[in-house]
């Protein structure tokens, strides 16, 4: 949870399934429908130059790009991340089910309905839409899609023609010193991330994707936040985490085109040709002991992270955005582990939420951070930063990684004749 690390994104395609192929589903996961029309499109393009400030209140944010929205992107206020287990071994209704998703989110991200809607329909037959976004606004939602590695080979298995595209970057994360990692919420086949301002507009993305797909994929595990912990507007303040300090102040901007592509965009240089234009997630679930935090004294808890509670200045220095005098902290400061300068100028883009989970069974709060970031290659983004981490941070002995994940990204969708993901599979015709 490193606090000093340094878009949107074509429609499809295959057409999601109507009500009368519907009948007989019965209950389906999690899935969620559109909202209703109603919020002004914002003027917001998806190229290197990422929209510079948030879109109005309820306002859409243009799905189609050359990046996937949800990345550079102006961080929204609620998440709903789920991470799917691909049931079917037919690679044409993958394909199929990429491109129904596809033409489902963008319906969505611009406040329409799925499909033919909640209602009106046949008494018959399920609505097309779950229908709890009737009357919402867009709310700045994005859907933003990850492939896992094992997508692509699980258990020695080219499961759907893919292997030879496997990116080298998409690795098995190692385990780090005091990973504490759950399996069920660990991995999966595909993931996607839905944020928006309104909680019930994202848990109705995830709703309806989930859906759609039932029978073909099954929701592996999944993880709602509120709370943004980061920001990518340099301008905006800077959120507080669950312990109570400022996070994530030294993030790249996504107003910062040279930034994003050094660090967080795969370049055509990098390989594989498909990715280019997409990036690496990293996911993990972290808990705070909370409880043994709240009794920890308030200068220890500033020696921890290397900054002051209330500006969030940095060790020596009295504004929050004044260069950190690193020397000035503790060793065993979590700035001071987490700057670039202390990890061979490593930076990768945060999005994390903060959660709480209810207890846990002993009276503790299952609370802590959910974070994500972005990279260009995580072996060189967040492998080296967690492993300096893991080593010495004092902020150690508060949290511990149960939860993990790394998934590629692909490009944005560019055009209504797009879908997620058709570069990988063109890669890999007649295979």
């Amino acid at each position: 949870m490193s606090s000093e690390t340094d878009e949107p994104g074509g429609t499809a395609m295959g057409r999601a399934p109507s009500r009368r192929s519907l009948l007989g589903w019965g209950g389906a996961g999690l899935a969620l429908g559109a909202a209703a029309a109603g919020g002004t499109a914002a003027a917001l393009t998806a190229d290197d130059t990422a929209p510079a400030l948030a879109a109005g209140a309820g306002a859409a944010v243009p799905f189609h790009g050359r990046h996937q929205a949800g990345i550079a992107t102006p961080v929204q206020d609620r998440l709903h991340f789920a991470a799917f287990d691909v049931k079917t071994d037919s690679r044409d209704e993958l394909i199929a089910l990429l491109k129904e998703w596809t033409e489902a989110a963008a319906a969505m991200t611009a406040g329409r309905s799925v499909g033919e809607g909640a209602v009106p329909g046949i008494p018959e037959a399920p609505p097309d839409d779950t229908g709890e976004a009737l009357g919402l606004k867009p709310s700045r939602l994005t859907l933003t899609i990850g492939f896992g590695r094992t997508l692509f080979e699980r258990d020695g298995k080219d499961r759907f023609g893919l292997k030879s595209q496997l990116p080298e970057a998409l690795i098995e994360l190692p385990t780090f010193s005091g990973d504490n990692l759950d399996a069920d919420r660990s991995d999966g086949d595909l993931c996607v991330q839905a944020c928006a301002d309104d909680p019930q507009v994202a848990v109705h993305a995830i709703r309806n994707l989930a859906r759609i797909g039932f029978g073909r994929v099954a929701i592996r595990w999944s993880q709602l936040g509120f709370g943004k912990t980061s920001s990518t507007t340099p301008d905006a303040q800077t959120p507080r985490n669950m312990m109570g300090f400022k996070d994530g102040t030294r993030n790249i901007a996504g107003t910062d085109a040279p930034a994003l592509r050094k660090h967080v965009w795969v370049s055509e240089k990098d390989g594989p040709e498909w990715l280019a234009g997409g990036s690496y997630l990293v996911a993990r679930r972290i808990r705070m002991r909370i409880e043994t935090w709240d009794r920890t004294s308030l200068q220890e808890q500033e020696d921890i992270f290397g900054r002051t509670k209330g500006e969030g200045a940095p060790y020596g220095k009295r504004r929050e955005r004044d260069e950190p005098d690193l020397k000035a902290m503790k060793e065993d400061a979590h700035v001071r582990l987490a700057h670039p300068d202390s990890n061979g100028g490593a930076k990768i883009l945060r999005r994390g939420y903060s959660f709480t989970d209810g207890t846990d069974g002993l009276g503790l709060l299952d609370a802590g951070l959910f974070f994500i970031a972005y990279q260009r290659d995580v072996r060189t983004g967040f492998v080296p930063v967690q492993r300096n981490l893991a080593r010495i941070d004092a902020l150690n002995e508060y949290i511990q990684h149960v939860g993990s994940a790394l998934f590629a990204a692909p490009p944005g969708v560019r055009g209504r004749d797009d879908w997620w993901g058709r570069e990988l599979f063109d890669a890999t015709k007649g295979r």
